[in-house]
């Protein structure tokens, strides 16, 4: 199991910051425009607890279906997605939103994943998964201010265990 955190400050409030991300849209705003992704289909309210939604995502020449199901919300202050099927063995990903006492908001994004066959995967495609996953957070870091009208005040380098 690999579990990596990316963290972002911004000059944005807490509420603002996790709002944006129940807005319908959200998803797809946080997309890169690099990746091949379309919703085929979504269930339940949003971001909350039993929420579905279905996405096929483009990985090499294949169309890779990808459920995932929200386990977790604390309105305001953490959601949490899992993958019931996908390109990864498993995957969970936390989103939480905290209150700086300095001003502003943290987002803090950890994901927990295992790779299909991981203890072989990872030596050959490890590297190349991580660096994806890290471009795609720094981006969607980004385009979270952008989609605020805010700024990133700090962004942490990804922390990893």
């Amino acid at each position: 199991m690999t579990t990596v955190e990316y963290r972002s400050r911004y000059d944005a409030t807490p509420e603002a910051l996790f709002s944006f991300h129940e807005r319908p849209g959200a998803l797809e705003a946080l997309t890169p425009p690099w990746e091949q992704v379309r919703v085929v289909s979504r269930e339940g309210r949003g971001i909350e607890a039993g929420a579905r939604v279905v996405i096929e995502t483009r990985v090499g020449p294949a169309w890779l279906r990808w459920t995932a199901v929200h386990t977790r919300y604390v309105a305001g202050v953490e959601f949490v997605d899992r993958a019931e099927s996908g390109p990864f063995r498993s995957w969970e990903h936390l989103h939480r939103v905290e209150a700086d006492p300095a001003g502003g908001a943290w987002l803090i994004d950890r994901v927990e994943y295992e790779l299909p066959l991981d203890a072989l995967a990872r030596p050959l495609v490890g590297r190349w998964v991580r660096a994806k996953l890290d471009r795609m957070f720094a981006w969607r870091h980004q385009a979270t201010a952008r989609e605020l009208g805010c700024r990133v005040l700090l962004a942490l380098p990804p922390r990893s265990s």
